[in-house]
């Protein structure tokens, strides 16, 4: 999922007006799990937001706690300027159908068309029959499938399966829509069609997306902004581009170790102490305008032995240039310093990873 399409940034700062969801101060216990503690989020119309997390993090918990299935034992839930943390189940009705929702195993009536799959929340409500069909007509034909509105889900493939799904969560015209691991049974190539799906939606719509998933890829994909959460709590926090280019947190690094160049095997079991004649290998991480300056050309004119790139190179995230180089240097550790000093200079990181005697 490398490819990444010009976007808007959105962040709650820019938002298109008020915050469509505040969560202050969320905690949720389960016996002695405390499967939420202290989380706090704001998420402005018309933004994606990506909550990442391993397994068993919260993320569940928390996307039931935003559609009011579950109830925090402290803090407060806004959605559009109201808290639903005491409302009760009929005070919740009618917010729920501003809120969509998607799902990993999609979720439809195996008995009923497509057509009647997407409709079904409007029947619920009440609409006339003619209106929630026509409704259903234009959602079918805006995720792409006008000519299976007869058909039955037994007959659809999963990326389709889940194209209904998104036109049922979009069928009483929601101000949110929640993602639970909404691609994560499907196959790559789906889901990057999914994926493209809802960031089209998102454009189309101005439509406000919280996607729960533990697939950094998805994230990039499609999300402004990424919540990294771990043991109930907010670790890291920041737009994509910047997230992926310097992860504070080690559980944001561990989660984007598919996602961002490693040091390539070969060169990590060459890794030792330094000895003579040993190259020190470093990687680099600098992002933005830094990133397309000619910073080693710099480097490579302070060291007398030159400077070789042995893995890395550019991309973009979110229209953002992110590089991260690793580089083999044959220099005493004055200039290594030097060295530091003047990536610092240029907003770049380094750390030493090691030496490698007798590098080819």
């Amino acid at each position: 999922m490398k490819t990444q399409t010009q976007r808007r940034p959105i962040s709650p700062a820019t938002a298109d007006s008020a915050a469509v969801i505040e969560l202050v101060d969320i905690r949720r216990r389960f016996g002695e799990v405390q499967a939420l503690d202290g989380i706090s989020l704001t998420v402005g119309k018309g933004e994606v937001l990506g909550i990442i997390g391993r397994s068993g993090a919260g993320k569940s918990t928390l996307i039931r706690c935003l559609n009011g299935l579950e109830k925090p034992d402290a803090g407060a839930i806004r959605i559009e300027g109201r808290d639903i943390v005491h409302l009760s189940e009929r005070e919740l009705q009618p917010l729920r159908r501003r809120i969509g929702m998607i799902f990993q195993h999609f979720n439809l009536l195996s008995a009923k068309t497509v057509e009647e799959n997407v409709a079904l929340p409007l029947k619920i409500e009440g609409l006339p029959k003619a209106k929630r069909l026509a409704r259903a007509r234009e959602l079918l034909e805006l995720v792409g499938l006008s000519d299976k509105a007869s058909a039955y889900p037994a007959s659809l493939s999963g990326g389709q399966k889940q194209r209904v799904g998104i036109a049922r969560a979009l069928a009483a015209n929601p101000a949110l829509l929640l993602s639970d691991e909404a691609t994560s049974a499907l196959d790559p190539e789906t889901t990057r069609s999914i994926l493209a799906l809802l960031r089209d939606i998102n454009r189309k719509l101005g439509l406000t997306i919280v996607l729960i998933t533990h697939e950094m890829d998805v994230v990039r994909a499609v999300a402004d902004r990424v919540a990294v959460i771990e043991n109930g709590k907010i670790v890291e926090e920041d737009a994509v581009w910047r997230v992926f280019s310097n992860p504070k947190a080690e559980i944001t690094r561990s989660l984007l170790q598919g996602s961002r160049p490693q040091l390539p095997e070969f060169w990590t079991e060459r890794l030792g102490p330094q000895a003579a004649g040993s190259d020190a290998i470093f990687s680099i991480d600098v992002a933005g305008e830094d990133a397309v300056q000619p910073v080693l050309v710099e480097l490579a004119k302070l060291l007398p032995l030159g400077l070789r790139i042995v893995h890395g190179g550019i991309d973009h995230i979110q229209s953002n240039p992110v590089a991260r180089y690793f580089v083999a240097v044959r220099s005493n550790d004055a200039l290594i310093d030097q060295v530091k000093t003047t990536l610092t200079a240029h907003g770049a990181r380094m750390e030493a990873l090691g030496y490698v005697t007798n590098p080819v």
